[in-house]
């Protein structure tokens, strides 16, 4: 079980002062669970940091809501969208005695011979496994060795894993985490290249659709040419004949 514990101070005025309240370095959040009614509270913004660096989400925290303690999860964080500062917590109460479903991240360690002598590229098939056990039995992640990827042909299974046996894993055991696919050849280096060069050329060869012969500024033809006058001595002329 988790030592972490944090208080908190409950809020009696919902949405009111939030911008006094984060100024003053608090943070402000909820709590609430099955058999327990929301209630508004907050926390300081420093001490919740170094609690939640280390339990993230899946560690049981004791919450110290003046002066009760529960046992709780941080079951969401909201961050500013531009300092990426918390501005408000979701502590969500546990039952000790009942199991929970979460997502665990997988941490990826080691170094593969397969991707450092060979060139290869590691491939992540699964970033979290879904699990089921006791609140105090939930890992905060679940380590990936890829030490053991030494070939091409070489796999890491959700069976591979060391996962205490109080926790009980979703997925098929036979489902792969991570493997390493061999580099490009030039070959096919080269190819994708032509493909590349192929595309960029289409792009560029792509001209405006040009009108039909003669249609072009048709319109603008009609509209654009001055109206044709009779020259001046041939409407003398005419004048001349009417006069005889």
């Amino acid at each position: 079980m988790s030592d972490l514990q944090i208080k908190a101070t409950v809020r009696e005025e919902v949405g009111k002062g939030l911008v006094g309240l984060r100024a003053a370095n608090q943070i402000p959040g909820i709590f609430y669970g099955a058999k327990s009614k929301p209630v508004s509270l907050s926390v300081g913004y420093l001490p919740f940091k170094e609690v939640f660096q280390e339990a993230g989400e899946n560690t049981i925290i004791d919450l110290d809501v003046d002066g009760q303690k529960k046992k709780v999860l941080v079951k969401e964080v909201q961050y500013h969208p531009t300092t990426s500062n918390f501005i408000h917590i979701d502590f969500f109460e546990v039952d000790v005695t009942k199991k929970i479903t979460a997502a665990i991240p997988l941490e990826f360690t080691g170094e593969s011979k397969a991707v450092k002598d060979k060139g290869g590229v590691l491939v992540k098939s699964i970033d979290e496994l879904e699990v089921e056990c006791l609140p105090a039995d939930l890992p905060k992640n679940i380590t990936v060795d890829i030490s053991s990827l030494n070939t091409f042909d070489d796999v890491i299974k959700i069976g591979d894993l060391d996962i205490s046996a109080a926790v009980s894993v979703s997925l098929d055991k036979k489902n792969v985490i991570a493997t390493v696919t061999p580099p490009r050849s030039e070959e096919e280096l080269d190819e994708l290249d032509e493909e590349v060069k192929g595309d960029v050329e289409d792009v560029e060869g792509v001209k405006k659709e040009e009108p039909a012969e003669g249609e072009e500024g048709a319109e603008e033809g009609v509209a654009d040419k001055p109206t044709e006058e009779k020259p001046v001595e041939e409407a003398k002329s005419a004048d001349d004949k009417k006069k005889k």
